[in-house]
């Protein structure tokens, strides 16, 4: 009897210790189901809410469809739209329509425009093609500018042109610059094909520059192969080395080759040591021999 109740009581304490975690389990379960149907997830069980559970889903799901309606989404339900909210969105919506048509949005819906709204979408439209004419891009139309504007267009497209054939950049017509224009681009050209060849771009005809250009051209040219022959680089060319620079990277290269073997820290080549630099490397920094 003593070893029934003993065992009885035993079950009970397991049941009590274990029901805090099913309570857990089951909250976190309830908690993770009241946020599916809140965001509208087909997890959700509506069957497991409580009555103030449905009432926060079903304002969620108000919220949801107001929020759809305003930015335009098929889902959309405009039935279940208040009156007030049903009032706000034809408002926005008439706004969005306006920016729309003013800005020359492709869903522009210019039957849902005042007269007044019509004349400013007008006057925006024209005013975008004059600018899109000045600057070269868009479909300019010229048969819509008047003859004041085709001036200003005019005198924009020449100063455009004059701007791609100084910086050759675009599509330069020569053809139809003056000579006080010619004479300003060919100097740009001239400065442009100098600053290429010192740096060593691809753009450069050597046979336009001036000897003076050509020296610090030559000078750039050893400095960049003088730095890449320091950083080890392969596009250095040793051949084009001054007895003194060569000698200074030979001791460069000496120097950092026997650090290395010395410190056990990259590559080491201990046959170029000198035999009191190589009698100086420790025995476990000195290369395995296999």
């Amino acid at each position: 009897m003593n070893v029934t109740l003993q065992r009885f009581l035993l079950a009970e304490v397991a049941c009590l210790s274990l029901w805090p975690i099913l309570l857990f389990a089951q909250s976190s379960d309830l908690a993770q189901n009241l946020a599916n149907c809140k965001n509208g997830r087909e997890a959700c069980d509506r069957s497991r809410l409580s009555q103030s559970e449905s009432a926060e889903v079903a304002l969620a799901r108000h919220g949801r469809n107001v929020s759809d309606c305003r930015n335009g989404y098929d889902s959309c339900d405009h039935a279940k739209l208040t009156e007030p909210e049903a009032i706000a969105l034809a408002v926005a919506d008439h706004r969005r329509n306006v920016s729309n048509c003013n800005d020359g949005i492709a869903s522009c819906d210019q039957s849902k425009l005042t007269r007044s709204e019509a004349r400013e979408m007008a006057v925006a439209e024209h005013l975008r093609n004059l600018a899109d004419c000045k600057d070269r891009i868009g479909a300019c139309d010229r048969s819509k500018l008047t003859q004041s504007e085709t001036t200003e267009v005019n005198v924009a497209m020449r100063q455009l042109n004059v701007s791609d054939c100084r910086d050759g950049t675009g599509l330069c017509d020569h053809s139809t610059l003056t000579p006080s224009e010619m004479s300003e681009v060919a100097a740009a050209e001239h400065q442009r094909n100098a600053q290429n060849c010192q740096h060593g771009w691809l753009e450069c005809d050597r046979a336009k520059l001036t000897p003076l250009e050509a020296g610090q051209t030559a000078v750039a040219e050893h400095q960049r192969n003088l730095s890449a022959c320091k950083a080890g680089e392969e596009t250095c060319d040793y051949s084009k080395l001054t007895a003194p620079e060569a000698k200074l990277l030979a001791d460069t290269e000496h120097k950092r080759n026997y650090t290395a073997c010395q410190k056990g820290n990259g590559y080491c080549d201990p046959s170029r040591l000198t035999p009191s630099e190589a009698g100086a490397i420790p025995a476990e920094h000195k290369p395995l021999h296999r």
